[in-house]
Formats: structure tokens, C-alpha cells, sequence
């Protein structure tokens, strides 16, 4: 239930936030341009709430929390007053309205790059980018990189994190480029690796996989935390302390080496070696068989200072972080757009477009974990819903600055047959997509 609370709330702040300064570039660039504005609402359907202001203008909160719109004095939506036509959108020079339509976007990746200005100064906490061992045939294996290198820097851009290396990796992929990583070794020797990124499949679902990287897994201890009552260990006697040894001859040099060796070995009869007290002891058990793989039945006592090596944080000045907020913004706006291209050609799975449901998770765990988690979030969105509204699609904002383009070419409007047959295509575009955005959502939440 806290989950849930956490998830609506952060997606109706976050849309919200979002939704609300996108419309106010619409509203603030006409206002400069003279038109006049005479609605401003966040959402759709009935208003739960207005307010007229002393200029006319209506500020509305409706109860549909997807999106939000600017009413301005129209002349196409009703008859304007010969003393107001000078204040009528229709009556503006197209680059005018262009301006305006333009603005609602820009204000999206402004408000992006305000966001990740305020990450980048309070830091951003991660975990550094030391991979594992890579598997056999995987393109980081041919490479050479191995179990606790430490990748430096991609194509000459810094690494820090883990986060920052898949942005990174996903970016260069979709051009299908091959890159050069720094990389530092665990013993501190640093070299120069080529990674061919054409010679992978570039959907962010199965990119990794053909790279074979994945975060370094330090080794923990063998020592159990706590048993679980009526299980294999329970039932053996094993107690919380005990530090296993090894099983049927087998060394256990870690917990992550124990537990993949008893999944393999469902119902079987295992004599484990271990120590109590400071005393070597002996113990035969059958292990347990759930869905054909083996279970032990107890949990790892987790060292305070495992991961304390592998974490790291991407902090910059006040100065230094405007131009690096400003060419995140760019990247993610780029990536975006590539993935867009990527999904039309095939190459990148529809499963990657996310509905409101998926939005509201991440929106949750991302206020759950904190202000840098969220303001990162925010900003992704941001980002999203910038690009995605400059896709000439008609009914879109992109589409809108398309018919301006045709008219400032052609020296008169669109007619309204082509708006109308637009209406209709950006409606077909619009109601495909959300419904392709749910499906997704809803298959996710379906084990």
C-alpha cells in the first residue's frame, strides 16, 4: 500500500511539475507575441478547480491528470472582436506562432537541464563501473576485459557509475560505432580496449547480454544470517553464525559460489563442511526441491562494508555543472530520438515505450530512494516529453510547426481538408500509441 501511495503521488507531482511549465511556454512566449491567453489548464476533462486572474485569463486544474492545454483568443474556434483580432493566434505572423508552438518543448528541456544542474551539484551517488567476469563469446570477453576491471571512460566521456557507462554504451550502440574504453585492472594497470558496438544487437533489453557486462558482485562470505524453520538447514541443525566450508569435497569460497552449486543439485543428499565456534563440524541434509532447483534454506549475514569500495559519487562545482547539465540534456535528447528511429526500423523492441503505469513505479522508487533519484527522473521525462512533442505528428506540437513550415513555404495556411485528414492521422498516432504504452504496462505487472 505505501508502494502505491508512493507511486500515485509521485506521478501526479511529477506529471504535474512537468506538465505545468511545459504549457507555460506556451503561455509565457504568447503573452510576449501579444496574444491573449484566455484558458490555462493542467489537465483535462472537468475543472476541480479555477481561478480568473485580474487579465482574464482562467487557471483551471482539471481532473484527468495527463496532460494540460493553453487556450488563446482563435479566430478558427470562435468569432474574435475586429478591436481583439490583433490578439487572435490565427492573426499572428506565422513565425510568430511558430515561436509560441515551439516554446512548450524548449521549456521541457530548460526545465531537463535545471534539473540535472541541481543532480550534478548535489552529487550523484552510484556504483562504480567494475564489471564481472565476462562470459565466453560475449564482445567484452573477446576484448580482454576481465572480473574487476574498472571501465574509465567511454569514447573519451568519463565513467564514474554504472548509470553513466549504460547511457554511454546505449548511445554509442545506436550508431553502431566502434569505441575506445579506458579501462584500470584490479591491479592498477591501465589500458586501451576496442569495442566494436556494430557487431551487437542495439535494443537496451538484450544489449548487455551481447556485451557481457555486468556490475562487479564482490564475494560474500559464507556465513549464514538467519535459517528459515522447517527448511533443509533448519532441519540439519545449522545456526545462524555457522560459516560453511565446503560441500561434498567442493570448496565454498563464497555465498554467491554455494548458492549456484545448490540450485543445481534439487533433492540431493550433500554433506556440508562448516565451522561454529571455532570448531570444524559435519552435517549430511537433503536439499529441498522448489520448481526443479535446489534450495538450502538460509540467509547470508551481509558484511556492513561490502560495497563501501565499489561506491562512488559524480559530484561537480556550481559552475561546472551548467555546461555539463546543459550537454545531458543534449545526449538524452539525441538518445531519445535515436531510439525512436530504431523502434521504426525494428531494430529496438515496442516493449521499450512505457505507460502511465510504468512512469508511476519508477516515479515512486525513484522519490523512495530520494531528491537526486527523482530530480534525475524528472529530468528523463522532461527530456521524453520535449522529443516526443516535436514529432511531426499532427496534433502534436511538431506537427503544428510542420503546417507552418508548409505555409511559410507555400505563403498561405494549410487548407482545412489537410488539417482535418491531419486531425485524424495524429488521433490514429496519438490513441495507438497510449494503447501500445498500456499494454506494455500491463504486462509487466503480469508474472
Amino acid at each position: 500500500m505505501i508502494d502505491f501511495l508512493w507511486s500515485v503521488g509521485g506521478f501526479i507531482l511529477a506529471i504535474g511539475v512537468l506538465v505545468a511549465f511545459h504549457e507555460f511556454g506556451h503561455y509565457w512566449v504568447a503573452r510576449r507575441c501579444g496574444v491573449r491567453v484566455l484558458r490555462f489548464s493542467i489537465g483535462f476533462g472537468k475543472p476541480i478547480w479555477t481561478r480568473r486572474a485580474a487579465d482574464g485569463v482562467e487557471w483551471s486544474v482539471s481532473a484527468i491528470p495527463l496532460g494540460g492545454y493553453v487556450k488563446m483568443l482563435d479566430g478558427r474556434e470562435a468569432d474574435v472582436p475586429p478591436e481583439q483580432a490583433h490578439e487572435a493566434f490565427n492573426h499572428q505572423p506565422v513565425g510568430k506562432r511558430a515561436l509560441i508552438v515551439a516554446a512548450g518543448p524548449a521549456f521541457n528541456f530548460l526545465l531537463a537541464a535545471a534539473f540535472y544542474w541541481v543532480v550534478f551539484v548535489l552529487g550523484v551517488q552510484g556504483m562504480k563501473s567494475v564489471i564481472a567476469t565476462p562470459p565466453s563469446g560475449t564482445l567484452a570477453a573477446d576484448a580482454g576485459l576481465q572480473a574487476g576491471d574498472t571501465v574509465l571512460s567511454v569514447a573519451g566521456q568519463a565513467t564514474p557509475t554504472w548509470q553513466v557507462l549504460h547511457t554511454e554504451l546505449i548511445d554509442r550502440a545506436l550508431d553502431q560505432q566502434t569505441v575506445q574504453a579506458e579501462v584500470l585492472s584490479a591491479q592498477g594497470e591501465q589500458r586501451q580496449v576496442a569495442l566494436d558496438l556494430g557487431k551487437v544487437r542495439v535494443d537496451p533489453e538484450v544489449l548487455f547480454t551481447d556485451l557481457g557486462l555486468r556490475p562487479y558482485d564482490p564475494p560474500v562470505p559464507a556465513l549464514i544470517a538467519e535459517v528459515v524453520p522447517g527448511q533443509p538447514a533448519a532441519l540439519a541443525g545449522f545456526r545462524a553464525g555457522d560459516r560453511l566450508l565446503s560441500a561434498n569435497g567442493d570448496t565454498i569460497g563464497s555465498w554467491q559460489q554455494w548458492a549456484a552449486w545448490v540450485r543445481e543439485r534439487p533433492g540431493e543428499v550433500v554433506s556440508v563442511a562448516f565451522e561454529r565456534n571455532g570448531v570444524e563440524q559435519q552435517r549430511e541434509l537433503i536439499l529441498a526441491d522448489i520448481e526443479g532447483q535446489g534450495r538450502f534454506g538460509a540467509s547470508v549475514a551481509m558484511p556492513a562494508d561490502l560495497w563501501q569500495d565499489l561506491r562512488a559519487e559524480h559530484r561537480l562545482s556550481v559552475l561546472a555543472a551548467a555546461p555539463a547539465a546543459v550537454a545531458q540534456t543534449w545526449q538524452m535528447s539525441a538518445l531519445t530520438l535515436k531510439m525512436l528511429w530504431r523502434m521504426v526500423l525494428g531494430e529496438v523492441s515496442l516493449k521499450n515505450v512505457s505507460g502511465p503505469i510504468q512512469i508511476a513505479q519508477v516515479a515512486g522508487f525513484s522519490a523512495q530512494v530520494g531528491l537526486v533519484s527523482f530530480l534525475s527522473f524528472m529530468a528523463v521525462v522532461s527530456v521524453s516529453l520535449g522529443v516526443l512533442n516535436l514529432l511531426p505528428v499532427p496534433m502534436l506540437d511538431g506537427g503544428h510547426l510542420l503546417y507552418f513550415g508548409v505555409e511559410a513555404v507555400k505563403g498561405s495556411p494549410v487548407s482545412e481538408r489537410v488539417l482535418e485528414a491531419g486531425t485524424r492521422v495524429g488521433l490514429l498516432f496519438l490513441v495507438a500509441l497510449m494503447s501500445l504504452a498500456f499494454y506494455n504496462d500491463i504486462v509487466r505487472l503480469i508474472p
